[in-house]
């Protein structure tokens, strides 16, 4: 039940980093000024992140003190507590997460919605993703590799949430009640194109590096023989799926929403606009999913 928790916990707190760091940079990157009365809806979003980042870390904190302690009564004595926090790198870098998506929810609450306050939770959002390396397999390896992965554990992280982030903050936007902007919407897919592409490649280069460390090439012929190796597959197949949604996005549902609004006829491209970044952004929490178990397992390379 606790290993449940800690896989569930680890879940809620990636799928809020990445609406912490992707969404606020996808806005500066994506949308003009004149845009900016659009995008009331950004800062409670925003704050509903902060928020998850924050709880989850800190029930993490307990839940993963719990599985080391070996009971939850255990793991909520202070001794305990204090030791995770003082005596590991892992309770220490949850502490961290929390105390800066707290940070984060002030400057929310605090600050009007734009540039500044946009610019400050990207801050946060890229420290937050960044973390998740020191409590994941990236902070793990020794010897004269072991820099060259926690920076590649920490280029996939951030790559991801700019992805993801972005992806949720089109989902947003596609779904609120009211009447959306579609020339705004049509500027955001070009917009956020570059660094969409961005994204991918360094997940994919990043990705390269973390299966060098974590399975090894001479364990790449029997990947499927463990747990760990059968959910990196599944991982790579989301990936795949979701790039090719991206593409069809990208190349074909973008221009066709660009020519109806010319013709003045936006409703059946923006509905197929929509289904398809719906279905992409579930595939991108499936995918949190599984990278979610995979830090709970023990890597091939380390077998």
């Amino acid at each position: 039940m606790l290993e449940v928790a800690v896989i569930a916990l680890r879940w809620l707190q990636y799928s809020g980093a990445v609406v912490l760091l992707g969404a606020p940079l996808f806005l500066l990157y994506s949308f003009r000024r004149s845009d900016a009365p659009n995008l009331a809806w950004a800062r409670p979003a925003l704050i509903y992140a902060a928020v998850v980042v924050a709880l989850g870390s800190l029930a993490a904190l307990v839940a993963q003190t719990a599985v080391m302690a070996g009971s939850l009564s255990e793991a909520l004595k202070p001794a305990s507590l204090s030791f995770m926090v003082t005596g590991t790198a892992l309770g220490m870098t949850m502490v961290v997460r929390a105390g800066v998506a707290v940070l984060g929810l002030v400057a929310l609450i605090a600050l009007k919605p734009g540039r500044l306050l946009w610019c400050l939770t990207v801050a946060g959002g890229f420290i937050v993703a960044a973390s998740f390396a020191w409590t994941g397999h990236g902070a793990a390896t020794e010897g004269p590799g072991g820099l060259l992965h926690l920076v590649a554990d920490i280029v996939h992280a951030v790559a991801a949430a700019l992805w993801l982030g972005a992806l949720a903050a089109l989902v947003i936007l596609m779904l609120r009640r009211a009447e959306p902007d579609h020339l705004a919407i049509h500027r955001a897919l070009h917009g956020f194109a570059g660094l969409g592409t961005l994204a991918v490649v360094l997940l994919v280069l990043t990705g390269l590096v973390n299966s060098w460390f974590l399975i090894g090439p001479e364990r790449v012929s029997s990947v499927l023989a463990n747990l760990y190796g059968q959910l990196l597959v599944a991982k790579l197949v989301l990936f795949g799926l979701m790039l090719a949604l991206a593409a069809s996005n990208r190349f074909r549902l973008t221009p066709t929403l660009g020519s109806a609004l010319q013709a003045g006829a936006p409703s059946a491209a923006l509905r197929d606009l929509r289904r398809s970044l719906v279905l992409e952004a579930g595939l991108g929490l499936a995918l949190l999913a599984v990278v979610a178990v995979m830090g709970t397992l023990a890597p091939p390379a380390s077998l």
